[in-house]
Formats: structure tokens, C-alpha cells, sequence
């Protein structure tokens, strides 16, 4: 004690929303260069803490945004609103582990989190809390890494939004922080988010060693917006559709319909990518926003994919680029491009000015490189955290 834990956020690059939240098809995914991290150490009870930026920077103070201390005999813990992604990932923990119950009684705990993902940026920033916090318990307590290995702890994470906190979610958040690269995620078998060991681990691919660079520009629109309430409203309509159409039979419906042809899209752009066809791999991206977006109207969302995120992808295309779509859930967060080598610049540019115009003031642009490495676990020295 103490270590330090940092992992990347993560783009959806193909076949979104496909990862067993609308249906148990594929996604291309991979990890950004952008991270959240943690400093796991000794404490006399549990001490749970969020922070504004890394304490190990000393150029600018860390500044606590929320603080909570408990008994390590008062699990399960409260939900307060304020830490609960930390207090969801303790109490997933601590019902599904045996061994972890019985440490943990016997010795603390301080998690120390932080990111510098912008909340509610469609990047998968609030699973990167809670996969910190149950590697660091893992790390911490010493935890059988065969019971609670990482497709177990991306499993978990997955239960700790759903099932502790009520968030409509899937499993590429979960999964891509951890392992990171470039990956092609099957999630056969993973519709109806059944216990864990109970459905199929999500299946990984690593790419990035074989397909070539993807050179990409993104932006984050700066507008807000609540991935569990979008998906809450299109993974009941498309579970309710499939489960009668299987019951009935007859033409596939809408919902489903749909979806197949958004997991078209990712196991083509496997091909394309692996073939080093960026022309056909950016024609993909655009063929599977044009479906989210009709999945979106369809579903009630008046805006589709949302006029931030369409108004970009407008402009990304005028501007060159191969393909544009969203990498979230849509209705706001970010969006990314596919460009030719080279002009990364000229879609900067084009995008500076329709933030500007667009009065998107709190939009940032962005190169996301792709992150060989996830989940990454240091002991460091003595930190004194005040």
C-alpha cells in the first residue's frame, strides 16, 4: 500500500448500440487516450473520496468534490446520490465475494478516484469509477485473481449499473477500459443480462496488432446527456419486440430489424478494417449512424441521434472526412472521424467554427489516439493525502 490504478475511457467505433443493450450482436470498440485513475490505501474504516484532478500533480491542488467515510461492518451501504458508483461497486463486491466479506471485516480501506473524462461526454466515464474501485479492492485485498479475474470484475461492473444503481447499460464500457487496444466485441448470448456465469463473457478480439492506424478526430459537444435514460427507452422496446417476434415468428420487426443491420456494420468493418479499407470502413460509420439515428426517431427521440451531434457529423462530412458518427448513446456527448492521413487539421478547423457558430461553448476537440494497455496497477511510495 499504497497503489495507484489508472484506466483509459473508451469509443464505440462500430456496431453501437449493439452491445447486448438493444441486442446481443458486436461492437468495434477501443480504448482512448484519455484516463481516470486512483490511489488505493490503507484506512481505518472505508473512506471514500472523489476528487477533481490527480493529487499526484503538483502544479495544481487536487480539490475534493465528495468525501464519505463508513464502518466496514456497515455494509451494504447507504445510496446517497453523491459517491454511489464507489458504494455500488463496495456492495456488488461484497455480495458476490466471499472472500472479499471476510477480509474486509478484518481491515479499511481508502479509495481515492478521479478523471479526466468529461462527465456525461458519451466516453464511458462513470464505469471507469466503478471499475477503479472494485480493482482496487481486488488489488488491495488480495483477491483470488482466478475468482475475481477481469471478465469478472467487467461483469460486475456492468450489475453495478444495472442492477445496483437502475442504469440501462451494456458491456463495452466495462469490458474496453480493462483490456484496452483496439478490439471486436461479440456479446451472443447476452440479451436479456441474466447473473453472471449464467450468459456467456463478452468475446474479445484484439486488432490493434494486426489492422493499421485509424486516424481520428473527436469532439464532445458539451451537451449533457444521460446514457441510461436514452438506452431506458430503447432496450425495453427492442427486448418487447424480439420476445414477441420469437413467441409469434413472422417478419423480424422494426427494432430488430434495425439492429441486425447495425451489427452488419461492425462485422464488415471488421473485414474492411483488417483489409486496410478505410474508404469502405468510413462508409460503415456512416451507415450506422444513419440507423441509430432511425432507431432514435423511431424510439421517440424527437432530434434522433440529437441536432449537436447530426449538425457535427454534417460537418465532418463536408469537410472531408471518411465517416462520422456518435460514440455514445446520443442526445448529446461526442461524436467522432474517420479522415484520410493527414488532414486531421482541416476538421479541427472545421469543427472550431460550427461549435462557434452553433454557441457550443463548452465543446472541446481532440485526437484520440487508441491505448494498447487498460487497467494499470502500480505500488507507489507514501502519499500523504490530506
Amino acid at each position: 500500500m499504497p497503489y495507484l490504478l489508472t484506466i483509459p475511457a473508451r469509443i464505440n467505433i462500430l456496431g453501437n448500440p449493439g452491445d447486448a443493450n438493444e441486442g446481443d450482436f458486436a461492437t468495434i470498440s477501443a480504448a482512448v487516450n484519455l484516463h481516470a485513475g486512483a490511489i488505493i490505501s490503507d484506512g481505518p474504516g472505508l473512506v471514500l473520496e472523489l476528487l477533481d484532478r490527480s493529487p499526484l500533480d503538483p502544479s495544481i491542488p487536487a480539490q475534493t468534490i465528495a468525501r464519505l467515510e463508513y464502518r466496514t461492518d456497515q455494509v451494504p451501504l447507504p445510496y446517497n446520490g453523491d459517491l454511489d458508483l464507489l458504494i455500488g461497486a463496495v456492495n456488488r463486491l461484497h455480495r458476490f465475494s466471499a472472500e472479499f466479506r471476510d477480509r474486509f471485516r478484518e481491515a479499511g480501506v481508502r479509495i481515492t478516484v478521479w478523471s479526466q473524462v468529461p462527465r456525461q461526454s458519451g466516453l464511458g466515464g462513470s464505469s471507469l469509477l466503478v471499475l477503479l474501485t472494485l480493482a482496487g479492492l481486488r488489488q488491495c485485498y488480495n483477491l483470488d485473481p482466478h475468482a475475481h479475474n477481469d471478465y469478472i470484475l467487467a461483469e460486475l461492473a456492468q450489475r453495478v449499473e444495472a442492477g445496483e444503481l437502475g442504469i440501462t447499460c451494456g458491456y463495452a464500457d466495462r469490458y474496453v477500459p480493462l483490456f484496452g487496444g483496439l478490439a471486436y466485441l461479440d456479446y451472443r448470448g447476452k440479451l436479456l443480462q441474466t447473473e453472471i456465469r449464467d450468459e456467456p463473457f463478452v468475446t474479445y478480439e484484439r486488432l490493434d496488432g494486426i489492422a493499421g492506424p485509424l486516424p481520428m478526430v473527436a469532439v464532445s459537444t458539451g451537451v449533457l446527456h444521460d446514457s441510461g435514460e436514452v438506452h431506458g427507452k430503447m432496450r425495453p422496446r427492442y427486448v418487447e419486440e424480439y420476445l414477441t417476434w420469437q413467441r409469434g415468428g413472422g417478419e423480424a420487426p422494426p427494432m430488430v430489424k434495425i439492429m441486425t443491420d447495425v451489427w452488419e456494420t461492425a462485422w464488415r468493418g471488421k473485414i474492411a478494417l483488417l483489409e486496410g479499407d478505410l474508404p469502405t470502413f468510413g462508409a460503415l460509420m456512416n451507415e450506422n449512424h444513419r440507423l441509430v439515428n432511425q432507431m432514435m426517431v423511431y424510439a421517440g427521440f424527437r432530434d434522433g441521434a440529437g441536432w449537436a451531434n447530426n449538425l457535427l457529423i454534417e460537418t465532418a462530412l463536408q469537410n472531408g472526412a471518411l465517416g462520422a458518427k456518435l460514440t455514445g448513446a446520443g442526445g448529446g456527448g461526442s461524436v467522432f472521424a474517420l479522415v484520410r492521413p493527414g488532414e486531421e487539421d482541416r476538421l479541427e478547423n472545421a469543427w472550431r467554427l460550427a461549435v462557434q457558430d452553433a454557441n457550443l461553448s463548452s465543446a472541446w476537440i481532440y485526437r484520440p489516439g487508441i491505448e494498447k494497455e487498460g487497467l494499470r496497477i502500480q505500488r507507489i511510495g507514501s502519499l500523504n493525502l490530506t
